[in-house]
């Protein structure tokens, strides 16, 4: 049993149940003279099997036979189990609340939104805010819990604003009063999000008033009317206003790279981006920073942690902000262990074999079981225990507060639940957090399916899983995008409910859209998109909902692909373009897809001839006038005066 209390998370066994109350684990040494009876209890599902006996077989439990129910429906089933411990003898009582703690674990894991078809449940939340909950039964309670969590982070704001004066007024020194300001932008950040969470509410009771009594209002001249908010859920992709910028390649720890961003931060501010995202940070055995060692040592091969200090400063100078890419599914260890396995870890987090997974046998884990998929190159990260998860959190922490990270873009989500990545999000409270589910799209016979629903449903079950708190990259897009241009089948930009094929036709505030990155393009090429549609590729990107994220090395390496960017940037900054812009698609065929956005903006992609003013596109304007315009593209903007 020894091996079994190693391999359990940390976490207590309430919080697993508070979790996930529709699975329940119970044990019985009475009813069987030789095996202790499991009995499991939730939903109907025929991978049970596999997944309970992977998390036995990891802990040394044997099982002697089961009885799985694989019939039809999804109502609540009992499973149950006869077990023995590695000597054929019935499990000891008080080893029952650790195995329980692992198979919740496990199988909370790998439970997907109990919501059909498209939306996950986080996600239909935000596209309806409690409108559902609210007409169905009301909801008095949620409206309380918001109103007082909403009155105890205006306290907090409150509390250090005053701590703030008082030291100003004391004469105390600067490196104090620079710590209180950074709890005041802490504390500000958290308020907003609770703000947030209260208007959604009272919108959905205005809502609920408006399907009963139509209200006629009252039309207001264009100065009276307020400016457009774009709400979320947590901080995801920022005010939905943002446009990021890979600031990296491949290749770029080849060079002094921090002291080469720094450079060029204004014109990367002037061009109209709002946040740039910087490579790994910490020391790595990889020169490019994705097997990270020592998370605390910031002397990487794109400079040292001065340099690193020195270029966010810069930025926050031109006012964007720094994103940093945390790598934390695996973390590579200095030394070698007493089983001859590279799983001792040296530095501040001075870990050993314990905090890797059980199931990653090559670097001797004796962590928990890891319910995701396995990073073979690494030893992968047990992110099931708490205290683990307690010194990552204050190292995004340390990124956070003391370096100025201002958010984050998580590598390799795949291999880690996202409710951790959640939880990540609440200990640091970054103004932006994105994440890599990196997932292969369907194909038949190396030919891209035309429906893709399954696929971008994957990375809304994994924004899901966050609380909403994270975005995610939108591969889904990229795919389709690619395809289409590549073989003028534009009609696959346009899903079976006329939206956009992608995440952003689904979960918009939650899409990270993309042409390239590091991985993709750069040297590596692993899955590069047709370099001569890349500028009709970034009119789709730039013009539409969702967070654009444009490649280093399409802005900086090649000359005329930036002047269209440049120019796509100023369009979507003049007309206000945000991730959850409305997009209402015209065209969509063969050579030829046209949209309208928010009923200012027109673009076509392909090589067919469009315009609005053929189309007879009406949104009150006075003309149409194009205003940029390349191979395969072109853009108008509503005139109304």
């Amino acid at each position: 049993m020894v091996m079994l209390s190693a391999a359990a998370p940390a976490a207590p066994e309430a919080a697993v149940e508070e979790e996930d109350q529709s699975v329940s684990v119970e044990f019985d040494n009475d009813s069987d003279p030789q095996c202790t009876v499991m009995q499991l209890f939730g939903r109907n599902d025929t991978e049970v099997l596999a997944q309970v006996t992977n998390v036995l077989t990891a802990v040394g439990v044997a099982v002697s036979s089961a009885n799985i129910n694989t019939g039809e429906g999804e109502g609540p089933v009992r499973d149950i189990f006869r077990v023995t411990d590695g000597e054929g003898k019935k499990l000891a009582p008080e080893a029952w609340p650790a195995l329980k703690q692992q198979l919740l674990a496990a199988l909370a894991g790998s439970m997907r939104s109990s919501k059909p078809s498209i939306f996950g449940m986080v996600a239909e939340a935000d596209q309806t805010s409690t409108l559902g909950a609210l007409t169905n039964a009301g909801d008095p309670d949620a409206l309380e819990r918001a109103a007082g969590e909403m009155t105890s982070a205006a306290a907090a704001l409150v509390s250090v604003e005053r701590a703030m004066l008082a030291l100003m007024t004391d004469g105390k020194d600067p490196a104090a009063l620079t710590a209180k300001q950074m709890e005041r932008v802490e504390a500000a950040s958290l308020l907003e999000r609770r703000l947030a969470a209260m208007e959604a509410l009272l919108t959905a009771r205005r809502q609920i008033a408006a399907a009963t009594v139509e209200v006629v209002q009252p039309s207001l001249p264009d100065f009276m009317q307020p400016p457009p908010t774009v709400r979320t859920s947590g901080p995801a992709a920022g005010n939905g206003f943002e446009i990021i910028l890979q600031g990296f390649n491949w290749e770029s720890s080849k060079e002094a790279w921090y002291k080469k961003l720094a450079a060029q931060a204004a014109d990367i501010a002037e061009a109209g981006f709002t946040a740039v995202w910087f490579p790994p940070p910490s020391d790595s055995v990889s020169p490019q920073g994705y097997l990270p060692r020592d998370l605390y040592d910031l002397n990487s091969k794109f400079g040292s942690e001065a340099e690193l200090r020195d270029a966010i400063a810069v930025f926050h100078e031109q006012g964007i902000k720094v994103i940093a890419d945390i790598v934390i599914n695996h973390r590579c260890a200095h030394y070698q262990g007493d089983d001859g396995k590279w799983n001792k870890f040296g530095g501040r987090l001075a870990w050993d074999k314990s905090a890797i997974c059980a199931n990653n046998p090559a670097f001797g884990g004796t962590g928990g079981y890891k319910n995701a998929e396995d990073y073979p190159a690494a030893p992968n990260v047990d992110h099931s225990q708490e205290r683990i998860r307690k010194d990552i959190a204050e190292w995004m922490r340390y990124l956070r507060n003391s370096i100025g990270f201002d958010g984050w873009r998580f590598d390799y989500v795949k291999g880690y639940e996202g409710r951790w990545i959640g939880e990540y999000v609440n200990a640091t409270v970054p103004e932006m957090a994105f994440g890599e589910y990196w997932d292969t799209c369907s194909y038949t016979d190396g030919v891209l399916n035309y429906n893709q629903d399954s696929h971008r449903q994957r990375t809304v079950d994994w924004c899901d899983a966050t609380g909403g708190t994270s975005a995610a990259f939108d591969f889904t897009t990229k795919g389709i995008l690619q395809e289409a241009v590549g073989r003028k089948e534009y009609w696959r930009l346009i899903d079976g409910q006329g939206k956009p094929p992608g995440v952003l036709g689904l979960w918009p505030s939650r899409a990270v859209t993309f042409l390239e990155n590091h991985d993709t393009g750069s040297t590596l090429n692993h899955w590069p998109f047709p370099s001569r549609h890349l500028p009709e590729a970034y009119c789709y990107l730039l013009t539409h909902c969702g967070t654009p994220c444009v490649f280093y090395d399409h802005f900086y390496q090649e000359p005329k692909l930036r002047e269209h960017i440049l120019e796509l940037l100023r369009i979507r900054k003049k007309h206000g373009i945000n991730a959850k812009s409305e997009v209402m698609v015209r065209k969509a065929y063969n050579e030829l897809y046209a949209a309208v956005i928010d009923k200012k903006v027109a673009m076509k992609m392909g090589p067919a001839d469009w315009s609005p003013t053929k189309d007879g596109v009406d949104v009150g304007q006075k003309k149409w006038q194009l205003v940029h315009s390349g191979f395969q593209f072109a853009v108008w903007e509503a005139v109304f005066e």
